[in-house]
């Protein structure tokens, strides 16, 4: 009994410096207290981040869904619009048409020839007396008149032709003409001495190589003085009735414009526009082409508003689109009157065509 006794006191001493030693057994409480404290700080602070990233990342998308959209939507609006006006400026075309043009990226083969055709077909009901714009009365005529056409217009050759085949109405007789003379009468036209040349020097080749007459073979017309490939067509496709394609400033700028080729050599066009087209249709083709060339879709302003094939071409909006201003572009109105020529055919005068002016009358 007495040993449990003195073993108890022990104990209880053992207790007692235990207490009085506790600074260093005191601090592990501390140190837990403050790691359960951190602990429970960064377990506040984990859930906050997440909700946080979670909140970010739908206020990210949500701009980005909202504003793609808007970017894309803006400018389609635009041509969709826009072909509706230039529909509507011009009779008789259907509600099909306005729908937005869209570039021909990746365009086949086939549908290439398609809108080509197509386009052909509008402009052969725009233009269903399209003619050469040139005066003649014969092949001589004709293949005279296209050499002066050079860097002027056709109204202004026919107003100066009248004259030239009054004094000259042969090859003979213009073969043996004073130059002097010619230049006179050609002047108005313009490079008249280069012109004057040409002309003598094509009539001499009739009457010495072809007996006076127009060849009717394009390799013995790319013979005669000034006469290329592009003369050549036009004198075989409107005074001998052979297809032809005419290769003008006109033609080459509406071709590319639309992206029937991107060729820009005059006979590399010409094959490449030839293939798209049946052999029949080329020299009709040559006169629609050039015809609104000439009071449509101009060089430097096209008048897209007023334009009847605005939803086949690539290039629409190049021009002015407001139909009302279009329409102020226009060199003549949609059915193309007045004509260039002081003789025109008589299915141009049926259909309301007017002559034009002789020269010095305006």
């Amino acid at each position: 009994m007495k040993k449990t006794a003195a073993s108890k006191k022990s104990a209880a001493a053992d207790r007692a410096s235990t207490t009085e030693e506790a600074p260093a057994t005191e601090e592990a409480p501390a140190v837990r207290k403050s790691a359960a404290a951190k602990k429970a700080a960064t377990a506040k602070k984990s859930p906050a981040k997440k909700p946080a990233t979670a909140k970010k990342t739908p206020a990210k998308k949500a701009p980005a869904k909202k504003a793609a959209p808007l970017k894309r939507q803006a400018p389609a609006k635009k041509p969709a619009v826009v072909p509706k006006k230039a529909a509507a400026a011009v009779k008789g075309v259907a509600p099909a048409k306005t729908v937005a043009p869209k570039p021909p990226r990746g365009e086949s083969r086939t549908a290439l020839v398609r809108r080509a055709r197509r386009i052909n077909r509008e402009l052969a009901e725009v233009y269903p007396y399209a003619h050469p714009e040139l005066d003649f009365e014969n092949p001589f005529q004709l293949v005279v008149a296209t050499v002066l056409s050079a860097q002027t217009t056709d109204l202004r050759v026919n107003q100066t032709t009248p004259a030239l085949f009054a004094k000259y109405p042969t090859p003979e007789d213009l073969a043996a003409a004073v130059p002097e003379e010619v230049e006179e009468i050609l002047r108005p036209t313009g490079f008249f001495r280069a012109k004057t040349k040409s002309v003598i020097g094509l009539s001499k080749a009739l009457t010495e190589d072809f007996g006076g007459e127009v060849p009717g073979r394009l390799e013995d017309l790319v013979k005669l003085p000034g006469v290329g490939r592009k003369t050549a067509f036009v004198v075989l496709g409107n005074a001998f009735g052979r297809p032809g394609i005419t290769v003008d400033t006109h033609f080459q700028r509406l071709v590319r414009r639309w992206r029937w080729t991107e060729e820009t050599d005059p006979d590399k066009i010409e094959a490449a526009v030839g293939a798209l087209f049946p052999k029949s249709d080329w020299t009709d083709l040559s006169h629609h082409v050039i015809w609104h060339g000439r009071r449509i879709c101009h060089a430097r302003k096209p008048a897209c508003g007023a334009c009847p094939i605005a939803p086949l071409c690539p290039a629409y909006g190049e021009g002015e689109t407001d139909p009302e201003k279009a329409k102020k572009l226009l060199k003549y109105e949609k059915g193309g009157f007045p004509g260039q020529r002081l003789k025109p055919p008589q299915a141009y005068l049926d259909a309301g065509g007017k002559p034009a002016p002789p020269l010095g009358a305006g």
